[in-house]
């Protein structure tokens, strides 16, 4: 037994289970939404273990074709329990496959109970999960993200409780999907001198320079902001997290001028702000701070929702 909960904590931890709350929060948005619609509680809650699932496995996908594509270069990779042989491709091949194939059985069912569109969405998902590494290699994986999160997400958990779709979750969802993807695309951006020197391509390294990356960042937010105002009334709260996003701009910008300067710290860097002393503190608290923004966006949202 203690193996068996060892080995699981091993793979969640390999699966970076601490990225999942961002997932779990835009799950919660949509299932938010469903329910004011009149949504099925039971079927939009199941939803919830096959998307965190999903999540886990396109993590360890893109761990699988880092590591073989790039890790066995560089001495820095973050698939370090496959370089030092705590782990096997096979076995990570297996975890991946096992993680799916629960999201999958999950789909099944749903897609017995709420019909043929279930299964379109689950098919579209499975192939931005696997294909996620090849287009993250393109310089695509934002766009990528944006699907996955988006449309794939909130149509799909829509759909599963209320058997409709909605012009409404159409800009919801690419609200909250283009502010989770500021977390992924912050940091690419921090990682700009490292990828380049692997010669791995982000949307960032195609801009050919940090100050250029930077700013496609500010497009990210503007397009969020955007949908909320389209939406409209109580949605409005989220303009509250716009001081925020400056105050992110602002901290990357020094960062890309000079990655020791740590940024002024406040409770948006939490779980960060009492702790100035962990390794690579500068790049952490900017990065929870992208983390932070979109979860407080997305705690808004769900308000809005409720207050609609």
């Amino acid at each position: 037994m203690k193996s068996i909960l060892y080995k699981i904590k091993f793979w969640l931890n390999n699966a970076r289970l601490y990225t999942g709350p961002i997932t779990w929060l835009s799950w919660l948005v949509i299932f938010t939404y469903g329910l004011k619609h009149g949504g099925n509680f039971f079927l939009g809650l199941l939803t919830f273990p096959a998307i965190a699932l999903a999540h886990l496995a396109t993590n360890l996908t893109d761990d699988y074709f880092d590591y073989k594509d790039i890790c066995e270069e560089t001495k820095e990779c973050k698939c370090k329990y496959l370089k030092n042989g705590s782990a096997t491709l096979c076995e990570l091949r297996n975890v991946i496959f096992i993680f799916l194939l629960i999201a999958a059985a999950i789909g099944v069912f749903l897609f017995f109970k709420c019909g043929i569109y279930v299964l379109f969405f689950a098919l579209l998902a499975l192939f931005v999960i696997l294909s996620y590494p090849k287009l993250s290699s393109k310089g695509f994986g934002d766009f990528a993200v944006i699907t996955a999160y988006g449309p794939l997400m909130f149509g799909g958990v829509y759909y599963v409780m209320t058997k409709t779709f909605s012009l409404g979750v159409i800009f919801l969802s690419f609200a909250c999907a283009i502010i989770v993807n500021t977390i992924l695309y912050a940091h690419m951006l921090m990682d700009f001198d490292q990828d380049v020197c692997v010669n791995k391509v982000t949307l960032c390294t195609k801009q050919k320079s940090k100050d250029k990356a930077l700013k496609i960042l500010i497009y990210f937010y503007v397009c969020a902001y955007i949908c909320m105002i389209i939406l409209g009334k109580f949605y409005l709260l989220t303009l509250i997290t716009i001081p925020l996003v400056i105050k992110l701009y602002k901290s990357l910008e020094i960062y890309n001028n000079d990655n020791k300067i740590l940024p002024t710290v406040s409770i948006i860097n939490y779980p960060l702000n009492l702790n100035k002393n962990i390794p690579n503190a500068p790049f952490f608290y900017r990065f929870f701070m992208a983390i932070n923004i979109s979860t407080l966006f997305m705690l808004l949202c769900c308000l809005g929702i409720i207050l609609d």
